[in-house]
C-alpha cells in the first residue's frame, strides 16, 4: 500500500484543518504508534502508509466533530488522496460516526489504538514522570476500570479493537505503551519545532 503523501504534506493537510495542538500531537503520536505497529506487525514495506493513515485519521475531528469520519472523506478526496487511505481514516470512527468497517490489519489497529492512545497519554500526565517511560500495564489497567477518569477514551472501542486483531487488552495495552514509549521524544522534538 502506497501514498503521495509524504510525512511533510499530510502535516500541512492536516495543520490546514486543525489549529489546536493537542489534535496535532495526537495525530503525531498516532502516527508513529502506527509506524511502530506496522514494523512490529511484519508490514514493515507498508510503514509510511501506516503512518499517513495515522497522522490524519482526525483531519476533520477539530471544524466537523459532528460529521467526523464523513467529513474527511470530503477533505481527503480534495486532497486526492488514494481510496485505501480515506477508507482506513473513515474506518476508525466505525459503529460510532461511520458504517465504514475496519477491514486489513492497518485499520483494525487504527481502531483500537486511536482511543487508547489518548487514554495512556491522560494517565502519564497524572505520573510523576509526566511520561509512558515508565507507565506498566498494571497501572494503566487501574486508570482503564476508573469510567471516571479520561472518560471520552471509550472503553468499549479499546475491547472490541483488542477482539478485531485476537489478542488480550493485555497484550494491546502492553504493545502501545512500547509503541508510544519509542516516540515520546520524537513527538515532543516536533511539537517544539513546530512552536505548539
Amino acid at each position: 500500500m502506497t501514498t503521495h503523501f509524504t510525512h511533510a504534506s499530510a502535516l500541512e493537510l492536516l495543520r490546514k484543518y486543525n489549529k489546536e495542538p493537542f489534535h496535532i500531537q495526537h495525530g503525531l503520536t498516532v502516527e508513529s504508534c502506527m509506524r511502530w505497529f506496522a514494523k512490529e506487525l511484519g508490514y514493515g514495506e507498508d510503514e509510511d502508509f501506516w503512518g499517513i493513515c495515522g497522522l490524519l485519521h482526525d483531519i476533520d475531528f477539530e471544524l466537523y466533530p459532528e460529521e467526523h469520519c464523513k467529513k474527511a472523506l470530503e477533505l481527503l478526496a480534495g486532497a486526492e488522496a488514494e481510496p485505501q487511505l480515506i477508507h482506513a481514516v473513515c474506518s476508525h470512527g466505525y459503529g460510532i460516526c461511520s458504517d465504514v468497517e475496519p477491514e486489513h490489519d492497518m485499520e483494525k489497529v487504527l481502531f483500537a489504538v486511536d482511543e487508547l492512545t489518548g487514554l495512556i497519554g491522560a494517565a502519564a500526565k497524572m505520573r510523576p514522570s509526566k511520561s509512558v517511560m515508565d507507565m506498566e500495564v498494571k497501572s494503566l489497567k487501574k486508570k482503564y476500570k476508573d469510567k471516571r477518569f479520561a472518560a471520552g477514551c471509550s472503553r468499549e472501542i479499546i475491547d472490541e479493537g483488542a477482539q478485531r486483531l485476537g489478542w488480550t487488552l493485555e497484550e494491546l495495552m502492553e504493545k502501545t505503551i512500547l509503541a508510544m514509549r519509542a516516540c515520546e521524544a520524537s513527538v515532543a522534538a516536533e511539537m517544539e519545532a513546530l512552536g505548539l
